[in-house]
């Protein structure tokens, strides 16, 4: 499931992407505000649904629920923080590698190399950094050409220059909220969103 927000431009930028026991709707009943973003369906998915009456209540009688889902938000506000860091001091190509660094994934044959499979699209990449395609295509082949990645039929490799200490600050914030994020012992493994 993506959750995203549309700009009356029609310019769409990408929340999150959330991962099978997520869920998403929970800041309406709490605030009474209409939903702030919208979800998409990337692939086929069950979905329940709980009248916000009811997630009140199970707020209300379930202290270890609220409390995760105070973490939860927590979580979130660190991370739109550290989102706005980046919008505020890094350059487009800054936030497209740090990025890719942050959706990549270790590449179990080299330990010097993360892998992003399958590829997202450019117009992904630039609905998460807030900018254009054109954009992304334009850095993306310059980022090619100094051997930074490779673009493979359906993923991304980015190459150990890549994962050098230049790009190391884009990644320590997430990764020290990941850390904190909240994680019962029972309950959805990556949390929710509006």
């Amino acid at each position: 499931m993506r959750v995203l927000i549309y700009a009356r431009s029609g310019l769409e930028v990408i929340l999150a992407d959330l991962e099978a026991g997520g869920f998403f709707g929970e800041l309406a009943p709490i605030d009474g505000h209409s939903r702030s973003a919208s979800v998409l369906a990337m692939s086929e998915a069950v979905i329940a649904t709980m009248p916000g009456e009811v997630f009140l209540e199970v707020l209300h009688d379930h202290p270890d629920v609220s409390m995760y889902v105070l973490k939860l938000f927590a979580a979130r506000i660190r991370a739109l923080g550290n989102r706005v860091l980046e919008y505020s001091t890094l350059d487009v190509r800054q936030r497209i590698c740090c990025e890719l660094l942050h959706l990549a994934k270790s590449d179990p044959k080299d330990a010097r190399r993360s892998i992003l499979s399958p590829a997202p699209t450019q117009a992904e990449i630039a609905a998460r950094v807030s900018t254009h395609r054109e954009a992304v295509a334009r850095e993306m082949k310059a980022l090619e050409r100094e051997e930074f990645l490779q673009r493979r039929r359906d993923a991304i490799i980015l190459g150990h220059a890549f994962k050098s200490d230049r790009w190391e600050e884009c990644v320590q914030m997430p990764a020290k909220m990941a850390r904190s994020a909240p994680r019962p012992s029972s309950g959805p493994p990556n949390g929710g969103w509006p």
